[in-house]
């Protein structure tokens, strides 16, 4: 009889963090085929980015033959990004299911520094019968 390997040790499967899902976020006042019950305030998504000198460099490179400046869309995208998920967050934190009015804003604080902003009002929404 050959002896047995050891089996792994059984993890635990970590919580999954709740977030507002995206398509329960709008821009507008109200979602349709849904009405709002509570409003749980204002939620916001709040993140700094600044430029590395390694993408500033590659990124003065892209501008001497025009067009999109990829290094800094993707760099704006995952800064957005970033800002809406934490905004997510904190609207499933107070318990809502919904954010509307949601709005972006972004700020440079200083040179080659930004902050982006995400947010919204938090509200918990039900389906219209």
């Amino acid at each position: 009889m050959q002896p047995q390997s050891p089996q792994p040790p059984q993890f635990q499967q970590q919580p999954t963090v709740q977030i507002v899902p995206p398509w329960m976020i709008s821009a507008t006042f109200d979602l349709p085929g849904f009405r709002v019950v509570q409003n749980r305030g204002i939620v916001r998504g709040i993140v700094v980015r600044s430029r590395s000198v390694f993408g500033t460099i590659g990124a003065s490179l892209q501008t001497l033959v025009g067009g999109n400046i990829t290094i800094w869309s993707k760099l704006c995208e995952q800064a957005r990004l970033e800002a809406f998920e934490i905004m997510s967050l904190h609207a499933a934190e107070l318990g809502a299911n919904a954010i509307i009015a949601m709005r972006y804003d972004a700020t440079e604080i200083s040179a080659g520094v930004t902050e982006v902003l995400a947010y919204g009002s938090a509200v918990i929404v039900e389906p219209v019968r």
